[in-house]
C-alpha cells in the first residue's frame, strides 16, 4: 500500500492497509537503529526505539521530501532530544534522505558525518542538536521565520520528557504563545524513564498542566498508534495558537527485554541481545564484526551560512571634537538599516530597549521588533535559528547577559554555522556603578572558544557605526562588543574623524592611529582614547609612542606586531580580564613569531566595584596617569 498521499497529511486518517505497512516498515527501521549502535559501538537505543514512530509519520506526512531539502516552503522538523539520532538517522536513510547502507557502516566513526548526535551537514536535519531543551526555542525561531519572511510552513520540534525538566522549555512556551506561533507544533516522546530512572522519581512535571498554563493547546496520543498520532498531528496544522501533542510511548518498543527499561537509554545490547532483538522485529539475526571497515560513499557538505541581501545604506558619522554615545551610534544604525531595507530582517529585545538603544525600531518599526522578556537563554537560540532560516537578526543586550549567561547556546549556534549578530553593551569596568555582577570583563576569552564567531570592539560611535553596516551585509557570526560610556570621537591628525565617511570597516583591520620609537601601546574599546591622551602626556616629557586600535581582538595582524615590536616595547590597554584578553593574544603571537619585545598587559586583575568608571579605573591602574608612570618605569 502507498505512502505517497499522506504527504502534507492529505488523508484524514489512515487506512488499515497503511497502518500494516507503517508496522512493516518501523519494524524495519527499528532493526536499523539497532544495528548501527551496535556496530559503532555506543549510543541511545531506548529512546530512538520510542520515538522512531513519531519520526517516521513526521517525515512521511510533513511538507518535506528528500529532493526538496532546501526549499523554502517546506516543513521544518527538528529533533530536540539528540541523544535519538540512531532512530533520525534510521528513518531517514529508510526514507531516502542519505543512503542506509552508509549510516549502518559509519555511525559514530570518525571520519563520516554520522556522528552521535544529529548533524546538520546531513539532508533532512535541520538542526544539530545535543544539548538538551533548546530545540523548542530553534522551533520557535523557525516558526517566527516563516511569518516575518512571509513564507508559509508549519514547524514540528520533537523532545524527550525528562528533557522538560530543563529550564529554556519553559522560557521558549511562554514565547510561543505569546507570539501566537500557531504554525508550532511539539511533540513529546512521553516513555516516562530517563538516564537513571523513571521521570517521576527524578523530577516529576505536570505537562499537561505546564503546557496549557503558558497557554498552548494540548493534546493526548498514543505515541505507537499511527493513526491516533496521524490523526492527532493532522489537527495541528490549522491552529491560531501552539500546540503540544504529549505522545504516550515505550522505551525499547518492539524488543521486549527493552520495553519499559531505563537501563538501554544508553547501554549498548551483547551479541546476545542484539540477536535475540533482531529476531523479535523479523530481521534475519546476522552476525557481524563491531566497528567494521568505513565505507565512506557520502561526502559531507560544507554547511555555510544563509546570505540575506541587504543595502549597508549612508553612513552616519559624528563630528570630530565630540563626546559621543557609543551605544547610541548603534542604536541609530540599525534603526537607519531597518528603515532602508525590506528584506527579512528582525531586531531582537530582552525587556532592555532604552539601555541597548533598540527602542526606536521597537516605535517606528513594530513589525520587525521582537520582544522577548527576560528569557537569555532562549533568545540567544530564538535568533540562532533566525538567522539559519534566513532572516538578517540582531540581538542587543548586556554583555555578562547576551555572552557570559548563555555560553552553551552560543556554542551550539555555532556548530549549526548560523548567522546571528550580537550586540553586547556593557562591557568592561565602564558599566560603572551597577558593579560586578553587570561588568562583563572575560569577552574576549570567552568568545575566542565559538571557532566560527567573530568579536569586533570598535574605538568610538564612527567605527560602531561602520562595524553595524559591515556585519548587516556579511554572512556570519558577529559579536560587536561596547561599554556604556560616551567617548571621544576619534580624530585624525587634521582635526577630522579618524573613521569618517571614507572609512570602510574591514574585519581584522588594525588602525595605526599614531608611531613612535619608544614603544607601541595597543589598544581596544574604551581604552583607545585613554591610551591617545596617553600618548600626549607622554610626549609631553619626551617619550614618543604609537598608538593602534585593535578593533578585532581574535586577528592579531601579524605585521603590525611586527612593526610595533621593533620599538623594543609593547604596552596593550584593554578594559578587561588581563589574563585572558587581548594582551594574552598578543603575547602568544609574538612568541609564535619568536619576536624580541617585552610586552605589558595593563588591563582588569579583579572584579570591579560600583562607582563612575572613571573612579573604576583609577582603581586599578587604567588610568592615563598610571599608564604614564608604567610606560616611564618599565
Amino acid at each position: 500500500m502507498s505512502l505517497l498521499n499522506l504527504r502534507k497529511f492529505k488523508a484524514q486518517r489512515l487506512t488499515a492497509a497503511q497502518q500494516r505497512t507503517l508496522a512493516r516498515l518501523a519494524a524495519r527501521t527499528r532493526s536499523d537503529a539497532l544495528e548501527m549502535i551496535s556496530r559503532g559501538g555506543s549510543g541511545h537505543p531506548g529512546g530512538a526505539l520510542s520515538s522512531l514512530d513519531i519520526y517516521l509519520l513526521l517525515w512521511l506526512c510533513a511538507d518535506v521530501a528528500p529532493d526538496a531539502t532546501q526549499a523554502p516552503g517546506r516543513d521544518r522538523i527538528v529533533v530536540s532530544h539528540g541523544h535519538t539520532s540512531a532512530g533520525l538517522y534510521a528513518t531517514l536513510g529508510n526514507l531516502g534522505y542519505f543512503p542506509l547502507a552508509d549510516v549502518l557502516a559509519q555511525f559514530r566513526q570518525a571520519g563520516t558525518p554520522y556522528e552521535g548526535h544529529p548533524n546538520s551537514a546531513l539532508p533532512g536535519v535541520e538542526w544539530g542538536s545535543g544539548a538538551l531543551g533548546q530545540g523548542l526555542s530553534v522551533g520557535c525561531g523557525f516558526a517566527l521565520a516563516s511569518r516575518l519572511e512571509r513564507t508559509p510552513f508549519h514547524v514540528y520540534v520533537v523532545m524527550g520528557d525528562g528533557e522538560q525538566q530543563k529550564g529554556q522549555i519553559a522560557e521558549a512556551r511562554t514565547f510561543a504563545a505569546a507570539h501566537g506561533l500557531g504554525n508550532l507544533t511539539a511533540i513529546v516522546d512521553c516513555n516516562q524513564l530517563q538516564a537513571t530512572g523513571a521521570v517521576a522519581d527524578v523530577m516529576p512535571q505536570q505537562l499537561a498542566d505546564l503546557y496549557r498554563a503558558s497557554g498552548w493547546d494540548v493534546l493526548r496520543a498514543k505515541g505507537h498508534d499511527f493513526d491516533d498520532l496521524y490523526r492527532k498531528l493532522r489537527g495541528c496544522r490549522a491552529t491560531s495558537k501552539p500546540t503540544v501533542i504529549l505522545a504516550d510511548t515505550i522505551m525499547g518498543k518492539g524488543v521486549s527485554f527493552m520495553e519499559h527499561k531505563y537501563r538501554f537509554h544508553g547501554a549498548v545490547l551483547s551479541a546476545a541481545e542484539q540477536q535475540q532483538a533482531l529476531a523479535e522485529l523479523g530481521k534475519t539475526a546476522q552476525a557481524f564484526a563491531r566497528r567494521g571497515a568505513v565505507v565512506r560513499t557520502h561526502k559531507r557538505k560544507p554547511v555555510q551560512p544563509v546570505e540575506t541581501t541587504i543595502h549597508p545604506g549612508a553612513r552616519i558619522v559624528y563630528p570630530a571634537g565630540k563626546v559621543a554615545d557609543v551605544r547610541a551610534a548603534w542604536g541609530n544604525a540599525i534603526t537607519d538599516l531597518v528603515a532602508r531595507n525590506k528584506s527579512p530582517l528582525a531586531v531582537l529585545d530582552c525587556d532592555l530597549g532604552p539601555s541597548v538603544k533598540t527602542d526606536a525600531v521597537r516605535d517606528k518599526f513594530p513589525a520587525r521588533f521582537v520582544q522577548c522578556g527576560i528569557q537569555e537563554h532562549h533568545t540567544a537560540t530564538l535568533a540562532a535559528a533566525l538567522s539559519r532560516a534566513g532572516v538578517l537578526t540582531f540581538w542587543a543586550d548586556f554583555g555578562v547577559f547576551a555572552l557570559d549567561e548563555v555560553y552553551s547556546q552560543l556554542r551550539m549556534a555555532d556548530m549549526n554555522h548560523t548567522s546571528m549578530k550580537i550586540i553586547a553593551t556593557h562591557c568592561g569596568l565602564d558599566v560603572g556603578a551597577d558593579g560586578k555582577t553587570h561588568q562583563c570583563i572575560d569577552y574576549i576569552g570567552l568568545t575566542a572558544h565559538l571557532m566560527n564567531f567573530k568579536l569586533i570592539v570598535p574605538a568610538d560611535a564612527n567605527q560602531m557605526d561602520a562595524a553595524v553596516r559591515y556585519v548587516a551585509t556579511t554572512p556570519g557570526n558577529f559579536i560587536i562588543a561596547c561599554g556604556r560610556s560616551a567617548w571621544p570621537v576619534i580624530e585624525a591628525q587634521k582635526g577630522q574623524p579618524y573613521f569618517g565617511t571614507k572609512y570602510t570597516f574591514q574585519y581584522g583591520q588594525v588602525d595605526w592611529l599614531a608611531t613612535g620609537r619608544n614603544g607601541v601601546i595597543l589598544a581596544t574599546g574604551a581604552m583607545v582614547h585613554k591610551a591617545l591622551e596617553t600618548r600626549q602626556l607622554l610626549s609631553e616629557k619626551g617619550v614618543q609612542v604609537g598608538v593602534v586600535n585593535i578593533a578585532c581582538p581574535h586577528e592579531i595582524d601579524r605585521q603590525m606586531l611586527r612593526r610595533a615590536a621593533r620599538t623594543g616595547r609593547i604596552f596593550v590597554f584593554e578594559d578587561h580580564h588581563r589574563k585572558t584578553g587581548l594582551g594574552v593574544s598578543v603575547a602568544a603571537a609574538c612568541a609564535e613569531q619568536g619576536l624580541h619585545c617585552a610586552v605589558r598587559c595593563l588591563g582588569i586583575g579583579r572584579y570591579g566595584g560600583s562607582g563612575q568608571p572613571g573612579e573604576l579605573y583609577a582603581e586599578q591602574g587604567l588610568d592615563p596617569r598610571y599608564f604614564v608612570k608604567t610606560i616611564e618605569n618599565s
